[in-house]
């Protein structure tokens, strides 16, 4: 089963719009990881396995495992775990890649051979060169940079092109062009729901991954009714530090999955039409 069937199965099977996002901060964790070799390992096993049942994706942060020795190992380690013992739940590696062609293959090939993720984040500033050695693994998903959640998303995200912003241009593109084995999806910003609206427009029912929920700031109910598809799924709403670090104390996994389930529920209370 490919990345976008996984996540569909997910949707319907699960009830859930919710992805639980891993980035792992060391300074954050619980007391009794302060001498774990493993922490980065054992502490994201921990939440996963808490708060699967209430997930349609996890989405590790490369950032947060590479800054550290052995950390990705580690990453390693955790999303064979979780495929293992979560494989309805797929993986999205948030490593935003973007390259020319021959070290775009390496990147593919890291993301999916060596790390075994369902789908990875990529940034497609360089056109369609530096995407197609991922688009060719067409069981796995692309989930491509459009609108992001940061204030300088402005910058150049919004720049007019031919009368149109360009973040307009990337989703027509993506959905139209390079979306032809259907394996494709977007990266857009809770906290921009008018161009969230505009992009659900342009794409159709094609996936959005939405970070910004939460700490960011990003409403939730603006998020489902601008975002939904038709059927009111389409998107997978991320939330990392409110679920990961709901409690530093010994019961750190029920109060993360405690506020998973709080988040999924929240989520769908705004999926009907």
């Amino acid at each position: 089963m490919g990345f976008i069937d996984k996540l569909r199965a997910r949707w319907r099977d699960a009830d859930t719009l919710l992805c639980v996002g891993l980035d792992p901060d060391p300074a954050k964790f619980p007391d009794r990881f302060v001498d774990d070799g493993d922490a980065l390992f054992n502490f994201c096993r921990d939440i996963a396995d808490a708060t699967a049942e209430f997930a349609c994706a996890f989405k590790p942060q490369i950032a947060y495992f590479a800054a550290h020795n052995d950390g990705e190992a580690q990453l390693q380690r955790l999303i064979a775990h979780i495929n293992g013992a979560h494989p309805d739940v797929p993986v999205i590696l948030d490593a935003k890649r973007g390259d020319i062609g021959s070290t775009a293959q390496q990147y593919a090939c890291e993301a999916f051979e060596r790390f075994g993720a369902d789908a990875v984040t990529l940034n497609p500033y360089m056109g369609r060169d530096s995407a197609d050695p991922f688009l060719q693994y067409n069981d796995r998903g692309c989930v491509f940079l459009c609108h992001t959640s940061n204030p300088g998303a402005r910058d150049f995200q919004e720049l007019l092109v031919d009368g149109a912003p360009l973040y307009q241009h990337i989703a027509r593109t993506i959905a139209g062009e390079w979306n032809g084995d259907g394996n494709c999806a977007l990266v857009v910003g809770a906290t921009f729901p008018e161009e969230l609206k505009v992009i659900r427009g342009i794409v159709g029912d094609m996936p959005l991954l939405i970070p910004g929920v939460g700490a960011q700031g990003g409403d939730v109910e603006a998020v489902v009714r601008n975002g939904r598809s038709a059927d009111g799924s389409g998107l997978m709403i991320n939330s990392s530090r409110g679920i990961l670090y709901a409690s530093r104390g010994e019961g750190y996994a029920e109060a993360a999955a405690g506020a998973a389930r709080s988040l999924r529920d929240q989520i769908n209370r705004y999926r009907s039409p």
